[in-house]
């Protein structure tokens, strides 16, 4: 599904939350940056800002996977998550997936783990099940060991160009093609080499369009209350 980074960690945050404190979901952007951020039960630790979190959430919207959720007497704009509607998962599959989200390749067992407080699985048998169904969508793949490990791990298939020990390049990832630093005396050569730098927000008039629309919507949520 070729999602960057970023609209991988917003998505599992929003997943998570809905699962974990639905008191509090759908959530704020204020929420949503502290779920991002949060540097325990995530791999790798970010800082996105509201800027990074804007561009993923209407990332998301285009491809039918979230939206605005703000409705009358809120006090700031909301945000939830479509995957139910876009990609209707069970409450096992849905857990395992927002592990995976989160924190990246997984071992069976840690997957029961970590996500125990979305969906207690009786054992591990129970997990292999629910991976062998998401395996079955295309949704999940199963890593080969590396030299040491005891255990295979799994990881999710939702963002783009997975290396071969599943870990996503983030720079081929996103939709966004970063500024080009580069010298004419040393050509850029197809991106890589400004990979290491954040990706600046898209500069070209879609773009800006679509963000203009986003902060109207965003205004007139809070005026409404």
């Amino acid at each position: 599904m070729n999602l960057s980074a970023s609209e991988t960690r917003v998505l599992g945050c929003m997943l998570e939350k809905q699962l974990t404190t639905p008191d509090i979901y759908p959530l704020t952007l204020n929420s949503l940056r502290l779920a991002c951020n949060q540097s325990t039960n995530r791999d790798p630790v970010v800082d996105y800002d509201d800027e990074v979190l804007r561009d993923a959430l209407h990332r998301l919207e285009r491809r039918g996977f979230a939206r605005l959720a703000s409705g009358r007497g809120s006090r700031a704009p909301k945000y939830r998550h479509l995957l139910a509607e876009a990609l209707p998962l069970s409450s096992d599959e849905h857990a395992v997936l927002c592990v995976l989200l989160l924190r990246g390749p997984q071992t069976p067992g840690e997957l029961k783990q970590r996500a125990e407080r979305m969906h207690a699985f009786v054992d591990l048998d129970a997990v292999h099940d629910t991976l062998e169904r998401l395996i079955a969508r295309e949704l999940v793949v199963r890593l080969e060991r590396r030299p040491g490990q005891k255990e295979e791990r799994y990881e999710h298939l939702l963002s783009a160009d997975l290396d071969e020990s599943g870990v996503e390049t983030i720079a081929l990832s996103d939709p966004s093609p970063a500024p080009s630093t580069s010298s004419p005396s040393q050509p850029n050569g197809g991106g890589f080499a400004i990979a290491q730098v954040p990706t600046a927000p898209p500069t070209d008039l879609e773009e800006r369009v679509a963000r203009l629309e986003r902060a109207v919507e965003e205004l007139r949520a809070t005026v409404r209350r």
